[in-house]
């Protein structure tokens, strides 16, 4: 072979193992909690209403190795078997600071417990009062006898510090809106998101 041939498909492999050995270097967006490392939910943990008694206590959450360029964070927790036909919103937080490494557990039961400047969007319990009237946690409380209901915890790292401001979107409003312009990114500013699911039926 071709003595040129064979450097330049040596210095092409050096390139190519040069760059997977990069992105093993970069470690993986994760989000996890420790009130829910067994994969389902604590009495503390579920509401407190609808014929559940829990505390109604939200989860601690924990984020690890954000993408570069993250400004803030948002939160959702989404039923995903919730008999509504698109689910159901019980957590969404919004404007969370980009100094945040996760949400301590109760974080979600007052205002005061978020990290300035974010706030608590509404959820699907709208003004049922079972959350405490402040649109924050509401834990699970599947139908009695449904299979176990998967509740999707998902981060999202953004490139824009006020996400109503950037958005266009208002502080409070149908849970679906925010989860349309998370999704969408808000333009390009969805830098990278990190989920877990945890299961509970009663």
């Amino acid at each position: 072979m071709n003595p040129n041939k064979l450097l330049a498909l040596a210095f092409g492999a050096l390139l190519t193992a040069q760059g997977a050995a990069a992105t093993a270097r970069t470690p993986a967006f994760t989000l996890s909690s420790p009130d829910l490392a067994s994969g389902t939910f604590s009495q503390r943990h579920l509401l407190n209403g609808f014929g559940c008694a829990g505390e109604n206590v939200s989860p601690a959450l924990v984020w690890r190795d954000p993408p570069a360029g993250t400004r803030s964070y948002a939160v959702q927790v989404l039923d995903l078997d919730a008999p509504t036909g698109s689910g159901f919103w019980h957590w969404a937080v919004y404007n969370i600071p980009a100094s945040a490494t996760g949400l301590a557990q109760g974080a979600g039961n007052r205002a005061a417990g978020l990290p300035a400047p974010a706030y608590g969007g509404t959820s699907d319990f709208q003004d049922t009062g079972v959350t405490g009237g402040n649109g924050n946690y509401g834990g699970p409380c599947p139908p009695a006898g449904d299979r176990p209901h998967r509740y999707v915890f998902t981060v999202y790292a953004l490139a824009v510090g006020d996400l109503p401001a950037a958005g266009g979107v208002p502080r409070s409003g149908a849970p679906a809106l925010y989860a349309f312009v998370l999704n969408k990114g808000i333009g390009g500013a969805l830098l990278g998101k990190a989920s877990f699911t945890a299961q509970f039926a009663r």
